[in-house]
């Protein structure tokens, strides 16, 4: 789910996403995936709107096969600047490899881009903790007030 997706009758707000393990665009080290140590690379957050309740993480691969692949789903995470590395920020839900964690990319073949989307909510979502994606998406939908992204690449030397 992208800005364009949500309700065009709200304003939705730019949060700056960084992380100091990669820049946007470049590749993520891999340590933070299925080759290296598979924790979570630390993120940074600006701008976060002062009426922001919580925030969910969405982390996936827009260029598996048949459909973006889950890396990970996090949600009512408490409005921080910092999502440290290697931590469970908030309520995971469910991933495409089965998981209720942190799954980092493991591509098959060719260089994957890794979408880290974060968004600010107005809302501390009541969801069940096996939620999957799509029923995240349709929970945080009418909550959400700004978002922001950053893109990391990753190829595995196989």
């Amino acid at each position: 789910m992208n800005p364009q997706q949500i309700a065009i009758s709200k304003e939705i707000k730019a949060l700056d996403i960084t992380s100091d393990k990669f820049e946007n665009k470049t590749f993520i080290p891999v340590k933070y995936t299925c080759d290296g140590e598979n924790i979570n690379p630390p993120l940074s957050i600006k701008n976060i709107p002062h009426e922001t309740k919580s925030l969910v993480l969405i982390i996936d691969d827009n260029d598996a096969p048949i459909r973006p692949w889950v890396n990970w789903i996090v949600w009512n995470i408490k409005p921080s600047k910092k999502i440290k590395e290697n931590s469970v920020p908030g309520i995971e839900g469910w991933n495409d490899f089965g998981n209720q964690n942190y799954g980092g990319p493991c591509p098959h073949s060719g260089i994957h881009k890794y979408l880290f989307k974060v968004y600010a909510l107005d809302e501390i979502l009541d969801l069940n903790p096996a939620a999957t994606k799509t029923e995240l998406e349709k929970a945080m939908n009418p909550y959400i007030i700004a978002f922001g992204e950053i893109a990391g690449l990753y190829e595995r030397a196989l």
